[in-house]
């Protein structure tokens, strides 16, 4: 199928003698012919206007005839053929009308041509060689005589275009009659090339196909225009040959310049879908589902290789009981697999009988997955060999050079793409079991409270941070909750993180004050002199009754869903993140919860992001922590853990996330039957005096939430007397215990509360009687007025005073 690369030019019609300026009949200087029926003068092959027709036999020309064709239609009289200048009239003379072979009809008038355009001295003049070089190549000629659009070729021009086998009448040695036989898909090129050639008096060619009753034929031409002594276009001579054989060869270059272009994109494709792959598993998918083009695989499998054994990572193609059999067993030497790993080369088995005659040990095996040819490609990375590729076919085929380079070119990109993920895999590894380390392994289960945690890595690097949480067990069946960050995102982040939680818990696991917790740890990390700071909230929890001490360093507020599902955040006072000031002091903000209510600690990752800021962050996580919660009698689960996964996906969809987030939820679920317990227990630090007001309030709480409210004013002032007399007369800490007895309803009910206050000191109170003016020395006294009872009791290193009040039975309802 012939190319157009040339523009168009001017239409050609159906007879292009009709477009050319008439010429006056000029007398024919070459003797009358006759041409032989059938044949063809080739010349629209090659022009694409005119192709070459069937010539029927022709009376004897007379000079200054009007030749007439059967069709009827006059034409203009013969011109010197070839040499492109007219000649003047000749005398009449009378030649022989007996026919005369022509064996080349138009290579009398191709010899000006070969010869540089030079006209011979008799027009019908050729050299010698022309003929029998054209017929020793099967090249055939054409003239066309574009005025009067008679087109004339020699025999094997009409052989050529099949002209030889079809019927006198469908061919009128025209050009348009020429066009109809060409394909229909060619013809429009050999016309715009043939009228660009005649409006330029140059030269054109093509390919092109005919269709005619022997099937149909590739054919090429080569045609040049000469013009006339007014430089007009006169004539169109040139070649034609079969092209069959050619076409076939260019068609197939053509089929192999398409496929190598496939590969080569599919090489880039391969190269980039390879260079996304993170993970071991994604090579592998990415692996055995790439296209081979030209190259179809019928299996593949990608194995890695350790110590002599290989583990599949990914196939297609086989069952997968076959790969299960093969999956981390030893590679026999005699394997083809083991003599590519040893020789870092691939290797490539053809047929069958290849495999039985090269690799006897493994024949039986191989052969049983019915394939007939395989290719054993190394991966190689970095001078060791990490793997092996096998692309295996159903029948037997030999892969040429250029499918051997595509697949060894697949197996380099395999092996570097598999070490890098498999290098990712290993300090993804890493960082998950070094942030193991550094979390918590378990959240200690402790009664009155539900507690849930989640922690998500940063999308890049090592995906191992500063962020920690924790969950520390107190003393008095109290909890305390710590969520940190620690600057950084590296290792050493990690590292100071984990040396700042275990020193953060023991100083809470040792019974210390929030406020005091968060002092120490603060001294803690600017003494370990690392140019690092975190950020902190610590909160201790009363599972009592519910009430939070939280203090603030430089962290985020914690946020308290209601039981009415509202949620908002809980201002807490804060201070310097620690590490900046060693002396910082920090205050403690104290807020109560309901049964059933969650607090929710964590860090900045979860509400800052590129492209949101800290309070469009927090509005979206109340928005989240408000919604409302499966009924925890029909759920699957804890509603609290189906919260803590609805918090965290929406934080892991988020594309803008750059930082690790920490999540920690505690609900305060209440002591049984909704009523508070019975017990506050609390130890006050010697000279703490800001403790005692702290102490005052919990016990409010307390009272309250106990239904025995008319104890709070008395209780609440004789528990601070009690408190501040043993910390300010002893050099230890006091622990303070208030407890509530009640009767049985069929005794009344009556309620009894008891408050004592535990030291070390072996000094007994003693009772004053302070003057008007005195500030002090009145607690006892008004223990004495106020209590129902009061005492002091020895202890085996220290005492305990107590006192007690006694309500009614409607109180203790």
């Amino acid at each position: 199928m012939p190319t157009d690369p040339e523009s168009s030019g001017p239409a050609l019609p159906p007879g292009a003698a009709s477009a050319v300026e008439p010429r006056t009949a000029q007398p024919r200087t070459l003797p009358p012919r006759t041409v032989e029926p059938g044949t063809v003068e080739a010349s629209a092959v090659e022009t694409g206007g005119a192709a070459p027709r069937a010539v029927e036999p022709r009376v004897a020309e007379q000079p200054g005839a009007v030749e007439r064709r059967t069709s009827g239609q006059p034409v203009t009289g013969p011109t010197t053929a070839g040499t492109g200048r007219a000649r003047p009239p000749a005398q009449p003379s009378r030649r022989s009308a007996s026919a005369r072979p022509s064996p080349s009809l138009a290579a009398a008038r191709l010899a000006p041509v070969l010869s540089g355009g030079l006209p011979p001295d008799t027009a019908d003049t050729m050299p010698d060689w022309l003929e029998p070089a054209m017929a020793a190549n099967g090249i055939g000629s054409f003239d066309w005589d574009i005025r009067r659009d008679v087109l004339e070729g020699d025999q094997r021009a009409c052989a050529i275009v099949g002209l030889d086998a079809l019927e006198r009448g469908r061919f009128d040695r025209t050009a348009g009659s020429f066009l109809a036989l060409l394909h229909p898909e060619d013809a429009p090129v050999v016309r715009r090339r043939v009228e660009r050639a005649v409006a330029e008096l140059g030269q054109c060619g093509a390919y092109y196909r005919t269709v005619g009753a022997n099937g149909m034929r590739a054919v090429r031409f080569r045609g040049r225009v000469l013009a006339d002594a007014f430089g007009r276009a006169s004539r169109m001579v040139g070649f034609v040959w079969d092209a069959t054989v050619e076409l076939h060869k260019r068609d197939h270059a053509d089929r192999m310049a398409l496929l190598r272009a496939e590969r080569s994109r599919f090489i880039k494709e391969a190269a980039r879908a390879l260079s996304e792959a993170v993970t071991v598993r994604d090579v592998a998918r990415v692996f055995t589902e790439l296209p081979l083009p030209g190259l179809p695989p019928d299996g593949l499998v990608l194995a890695s290789f350790e110590a002599g054994r290989t583990q599949i990572l990914g196939a297609s193609g086989y069952r997968a009981e076959t790969l299960v059999v093969r999956d981390r067993t030893v590679l026999p030497p005699g394997h083809p697999a083991a003599e590519s790993l040893r020789h870092r080369a691939p290797v490539f088995v053809s047929t069958r009988e290849e495999l039985r005659d090269g690799y006897p040990d493994v024949w039986e095996a191989t052969s049983r997955g019915g394939r007939g040819s395989w290719a054993y490609l190394p991966l190689v990375a970095s001078g060791r060999a990490i793997g092996v590729c096998v692309v295996s076919f159903d029948d037997e085929r030999e892969l040429d050079t250029d499918e051997r380079t595509l697949l060894s070119t697949l197996g380099g990109l395999v092996a570097q793409s598999l070490a890098r993920a498999r290098l990712h895999d290993a300090e993804h590894e890493l960082a998950a079991g070094l942030q193991r380390v550094m979390l918590p392994r378990t959240v200690p289960s402790i009664p009155g409270v539900t507690t849930s945690v989640r922690y998500l890595a940063a999308g890049s690097g090592l995906q191992i941070g500063g962020d920690w949480y924790d969950v520390v067990p107190l003393p008095g069946g109290h909890v305390g909750l710590v969520i940190g960050d620690v600057q950084g995102h590296d290792v050493h982040a990690a590292g100071i993180m984990g040396q700042l939680r275990i020193a953060l818990r023991a100083y809470a696991a040792e019974g210390h004050p929030p406020a005091a917790v968060m002092a120490r740890a603060s001294r803690f990390l600017a003494d370990l002199d690392t140019d690092h700071f975190a950020t902190c909230t610590y909160a201790e929890v009363n599972v009592d009754y519910g009430v939070v001490y939280a203090v603030r360093a430089g962290h985020l507020d914690p946020v308290v869903r209601r039981a009415d599902g509202t949620a908002a955040v809980v201002p807490v006072a804060g201070g310097l993140p620690l590490g900046i000031d060693p002396d910082q002091e920090y205050r403690v903000t104290r807020f109560s919860l309901d049964p059933g209510e969650t607090v929710l600690l964590c860090t900045d990752g979860l509400v800052e992001a590129r492209g949101m800021d800290l309070d469009e962050g927090i509005a979206r996580l109340t928005r989240a922590l408000a919604r409302p919660l499966p009924d925890a009698a029909r759920a699957a689960r804890d509603p609290l853990e189906e919260l803590a996964d609805r918090i965290a996906s929406q934080a892991a969809d988020s594309n803008e996330r750059e930082d690790d987030i920490a999540l920690l939820l505690l609900r305060w679920d209440g002591p049984a039957g909704g009523l508070a317990a019975q017990q506050l227990r609390r130890r006050i630090g010697q000279a703490d005096l800001a403790r005692v007001a702290e102490v005052r309030a919990e016990l409010r709480d307390a009272l309250r939430r106990w239904g025995v409210a008319e104890f709070i004013d008395t209780a609440e002032l004789l528990s601070s007397e009690l408190v501040t007399n043993a910390i300010r007369h002893t050099d230890r800490d006091a622990m303070f215990t208030a407890r509530l007895y009640r009767e049985p309803a069929g005794d009344g009910g009556r309620a009894r509360l008891r408050v004592e206050v535990e030291d070390e000191s072996d000094l007994w109170p003693t009772r004053r009687t302070p003057g008007e003016q005195a500030s002090s020395g009145r607690g006892l006294m008004l223990v004495e007025a106020l209590a129902d009872s009061w005492g002091v009791e020895p202890r085996g290193s220290g005492k305990r005073m107590w006192f007690e009040l006694s309500g009614t039975g409607a109180a203790a309802a």
